[in-house]
């Protein structure tokens, strides 16, 4: 009302503040749940990957699932842009068994009649998308590794009876003799001379989702390895792992150049060989430069690879490209440029043809 004189603050009482009981609950704050989230990511990224139950029920997932080989099994990613990994042999062989559907809110992945091959892992996360460049949220992941239990196939079977393992000085080798039931005693043997491989759980350790793992590989441990493993039964024995040693300086190709002639007569067939010395598990990637190039003279390029044994317990890659020129021109006499090129770099080699 126009005139009525301004009212005057009493000073408050000791408790005043304090919030009085009113019919609408208040939800109390909690100033360090960000803090608690954050230190325990993965129960916070576990929450969006769950396994589908009986009656509509959902499961949240540990970090390890058992089931018998045979069911099926369905999970649930939350999140309208899902991207999955599983057992990779499921993609080589296009396996129907396996379908995978985005929805609206969630994503779904259905494998049905599991085998013991299909043991392994299995997560999902969101991508994080801005245009067509996506990238991976760290913050909204799930994983959780699934046994397939099979007491006739107590490894994860596999598509070769024979595996190459290298052993390099600077990172742990892993021999992948994987089981389906977590609970088997699974043991390392060396073929030749026969006998176990004592393992002491720092230099040798053997975990149940990637075998046994080599931490500080060695020329020593080179030759052919087997596992058994033994469960409620007779013990099985797994495909055999050929162990080589590999000890290659890092960095790029160490390379060399060489013409089958550097003098050439008209009308001759002249090979130009590029030379790599590698690790056997580093792919090489050749290009070349040669004189003809510009006027596209036809030429023949073939590139392979092999490996082999220096004799010391050393394994080294051989890669080779090979440039043909057939019936050799005027315009073909100059420099053949070879470029050889590792994840570490690239080598520039060349030699020089001349015709007679």
């Amino acid at each position: 009302v126009i005139g009525q004189p301004a009212k005057t603050k009493r000073p408050k009482e000791a408790g005043e503040n304090k919030i009085k009981p009113v019919n609408k609950k208040v939800k109390p704050k909690m100033p360090k749940i960000k803090e608690r989230e954050s230190a325990d990511s993965s129960l916070k990224s576990q929450s969006i990957l769950t396994q589908v139950m009986d009656k509509g029920r959902f499961q949240k997932l540990a970090a390890t699932l058992s089931l018998s080989a045979g069911q099926s099994i369905e999970l649930r990613c939350k999140g309208s842009n899902v991207t999955w990994n599983y057992p990779s042999y499921l993609d080589t062989f296009k396996d129907s068994r396996l379908s995978i559907k985005q929805l609206d809110r969630y994503s779904q992945l259905i494998l049905a009649n599991s085998t013991a091959a299909d043991t392994g892992e299995y997560s999902c996360w969101l991508q994080l998308c801005n245009g067509n460049k996506c990238r991976k949220d760290e913050t909204r992941t799930g994983s959780t590794y699934i046994f397939f239990t099979d007491k006739e196939e107590l490894f994860v079977p596999t598509p070769s009876y024979f595996e190459i393992v290298y052993l390099n000085p600077d990172k742990p080798a892993v021999i992948p003799c994987r089981v389906t039931t977590p609970s088997a005693k699974v043991t390392l043997h060396r073929e030749f001379p026969a006998g176990e491989i004592q393992t002491d759980g720092i230099d040798i350790l053997y975990d149940v989702k990637k075998g046994f793992v080599y931490q500080h590989p060695t020329s020593d441990h080179k030759g052919i390895v087997y596992c058994k493993a033994e469960s409620q039964g007779a013990p099985q024995i797994s495909i055999k792992y050929h162990l080589l040693y590999v000890e290659v300086p890092k960095g790029p190709p160490s390379a060399t150049v060489a013409a089958s002639s550097n003098r050439a007569e008209v009308s001759d067939s002249v090979h130009v060989i590029c030379t790599v010395l590698g690790k056997p598990d580093v792919d090489v990637n050749f290009r070349w430069q040669y004189p003809g190039q510009e006027s596209e003279r036809p030429v023949i390029i073939q590139n392979f690879w092999r490996l082999i044994n220096r004799g010391t317990g050393h394994t080294t890659r051989i890669s080779k490209s090979v440039l043909l020129v057939e019936d050799f021109e005027a315009r073909d006499a100059g420099n053949y440029i070879c470029i050889a090129q590792n994840l570490q770099g690239e080598t520039t080699v060349a030699t020089k043809v001349e015709i007679n």
